[in-house]
């Protein structure tokens, strides 16, 4: 049997990569392909370097490979996946769209659909400075044909798993497609549980636009009585720091052994986006710090409300400024409900370990369907040994490997 695994561009390791890594862990085998490949630490690949397409030669191609947009659905395209039996597709914008045969098996795990091209695209527009002129109306043109044509490529793929309800909801509404959730893998045992809370408050993120940095900087510097801790990078970092109070303290990017430090010292963890998921959401919970938290998104399934029984978090309606300082002060008002264990137990929800688990129970579910085709053939005869083994080695009836049809 022969595995491909497509991936839009590898740049650097984010949430995104972390899944294929751990398809990897699944499928360590299988083949890479990738519209570009510039990472310099190989080793989630496992020393691997992907099949490019013909944007990784294209002009600056490492720096402003976004600019070639337009030209990623073409990219795509032209992979030839055809000796393949199972294609498996990290998708965030175009990997779904690889072209594959009756014979074959592909399964796209969504990160997404293409966020600038659907409900987010006027968002887009309006940061990237592009509601008027000639270059606005060809970014608009490009992106209506994106849509087009993500629609379109959308019924070359088998199986859809989405990261969360809310992209499985995004999912139909775009593809009219159900999804498997299936959460997206959190390395939870790097994050040590911390018992000992001190009194400042802490954000991790990339400071762009849609993070809303600024927006928690700005609330913070409004309550001098509260210290908050920043760490992250990104080119909103000027705009952030003139926006800071002298109880905010700016960190910038920091090392793994820093940030988990202060994740594990602080009060409790504020974050002010819309995310997909939200990785750093978990990251904090597992080293045992609650979650004050936009109450949209990954956020609702990552997070349990100080609604219900043993809490992690407590959420904001709106993302302004007197929203987050009263889901400040609510916080503190019932602090001592937010137990360091509870956060903990909850982040472990979202381990890697669960993730293989669940993203392989799809797959075998997905086999099925095939059962009359040359996939399902060689996927039985060849993949059902190794990948049930990791399957069932902690839970086997949740996975029904046992009356696995022959």
């Amino acid at each position: 049997m022969r595995v491909a695994i497509v991936h839009e561009w590898l740049v650097t390791f984010g949430g995104s990569e972390r899944v294929v890594e751990q398809m990897l862990e699944c499928f360590p085998e299988a083949d890479v392909f990738s519209l570009i490949d510039f990472m310099d630490d190989r080793a989630f690949l496992k020393g691997k370097r992907a099949t490019t397409s013909f944007v990784q030669k294209l002009p600056f191609a490492k720096r402003k490979y976004r600019n070639y947009l337009p030209l990623f659905p073409l990219a795509i395209e032209q992979f030839d996946l055809s000796a393949y039996d199972l294609v498996l597709s990290s998708s965030h914008a175009v990997a779904k769209g690889v072209l594959v045969g009756p014979d074959q098996l592909h399964i796209s795990y969504v990160h997404s659909p293409i966020r600038y091209a659907w409900d987010l695209q006027h968002q887009y527009l309006t940061e990237a400075n592009l509601l008027k002129g000639f270059r606005s109306l060809f970014a608009r043109v490009a992106l209506h044909y994106i849509r087009t044509w993500d629609v379109r490529t959308a019924n070359g793929v088998d199986t859809f798993v989405a990261n969360s309800d809310f992209i499985a909801r995004r999912v139909n509404r775009v593809y009219r497609r159900d999804a498997t959730v299936v959460y997206p893998p959190v390395d939870t045992e790097a994050f040590e549980l911390g018992t000992h809370k001190e009194s400042f408050y802490v954000t991790v993120s990339r400071m762009v636009p849609y993070k809303k940095v600024d927006l928690v900087v700005e609330a913070f510097s409004a309550m001098p009585e509260r210290s908050l801790v920043v760490i992250g990078d990104g080119p909103d970092m000027e705009k952030i720091r003139s926006k800071a109070g002298p109880n905010v303290v700016i960190l910038g990017h920091q090392p793994f052994p820093v940030l988990r430090d202060y994740l594990q010292r602080a009060r409790a963890f504020v974050f002010a986006a819309e995310e997909d998921f939200g990785i750093s959401i978990v990251e904090a919970q597992a080293c045992g710090t609650p979650v004050i938290a936009f109450g949209k998104g990954g956020a609702c399934e990552t997070v349990i409300d100080d609604t219900q029984p043993q809490p992690t978090g407590v959420f904001f309606d709106e993302q302004t400024v007197e929203s987050v300082q009263a889901a400040v002060r609510r916080f503190e008002a019932s602090a001592d409900q937010f137990l360091p264990d509870s956060c903990r137990a909850n982040a472990e929800r979202f381990s890697e370990a669960a993730f293989r688990r669940g993203f392989l129970a799809v797959v075998l579910k997905a086999m099925e369907s095939h059962r009359n085709s040359r996939v399902w053939r060689k996927l039985r005869a060849s993949i059902r040994p190794p990948v049930c083994a990791m399957a069932v080695e902690e839970e086997p009836a949740e996975f029904g490997v046992t009356s696995l049809p022959s």
